[in-house]
């Protein structure tokens, strides 16, 4: 069974992901149409990343992902399709796919795909849908347009690490809070093991400072109300309350500043 998934901004209120589902079924028979999500902030492709990097592996081979945010097309940021883990991505060369794959090889072709209408706002439903048949299809990518060496890039924000005589600091910042109010950092378990080397530390952020001196595995390891700090299912350092809202409750916002202490 052919797998599309869509990850998008439209949220569920106007017509666009239903014209785009629609259209999607027209043309590919017994298409399965997967959300991603569709509550990605307007715009907002850091957003897009991390919610769709965080599903995408989880996908069959031969599945189709289509994101439409900020999806339409210039010179400068045109179509493209993807092929990585024989898995096949298409979107506008915004940047997202950079924050995405990072340094991994990828094949990249430049859709040129007619459009039949003479409105440019809908590239999701008039384009990406074309792209997608053809390749459920069993048609290879390299006839949908121009082979490209690389994509347009976005810098992601990295942990700092900075020493002293007596302590190494890990400063990383909030990138994304889910619908429970869970904050996930930048901090990942790989660094985070390869400074602590079972040292004490303490997790500082806002006000709160001394509080949080271990990694919980799981949210029950702290009674109701109290806030822990454990890594995710993608190894990625997470401040959350047991039954409570992290984000509203400590203060916390995107960006807002983390910072490990560990002691030597």
């Amino acid at each position: 069974m052919a797998i599309i998934t869509l990850t998008t901004d439209w949220g569920t209120k106007d017509h666009y992901l239903a014209s785009v589902k629609g259209s999607l079924l027209s043309h590919i028979a017994g298409v399965q149409i997967i959300d991603i999500s569709h509550d990605v902030l307007p715009f907002d492709i850091y957003q897009a990343s991390f919610i769709f990097k965080n599903a995408y592996p989880n996908f069959p081979k031969g599945s189709v992902h289509i994101i439409g945010v900020n999806s339409d097309a210039s010179i400068q940021q045109p179509h493209i399709v993807i092929k990585y883990a024989n898995q096949y991505f298409i979107g506008s060369d915004n940047g997202v796919f950079s924050l995405i794959f990072g340094q991994k090889e990828i094949e990249i072709i430049e859709l040129d795909i007619f459009q039949e209408s003479d409105k440019f706002t809908f590239s999701t439903k008039d384009v990406f849908v074309k792209a997608a048949q053809h390749i459920i299809a069993g048609g290879d990518i390299t006839e949908l347009g121009n082979k490209k060496d690389k994509i347009n890039k976005l810098m992601s924000f990295e942990p700092v690490v900075e020493m002293d005589n007596d302590s190494i600091s890990i400063i990383g910042k909030i990138i994304y809070i889910d619908r429970y109010e869970n904050v996930i950092t930048n901090i990942s378990e790989k660094l985070f093991n390869e400074y602590a080397l079972n040292r004490d530390f303490d997790i500082t952020f806002n006000t709160f400072s001394g509080e949080l001196t271990q990694i919980s595995k799981s949210y029950l390891d702290v009674p109701p109300s109290e806030m822990c700090a454990l890594f995710d299912s993608n190894q990625m350092l997470e401040i959350s309350i047991n039954q409570g809202n992290a984000a509203s409750l400590l203060g916390l916002k995107l960006d807002s500043r983390i910072r490990i202490n560990i002691l030597k």
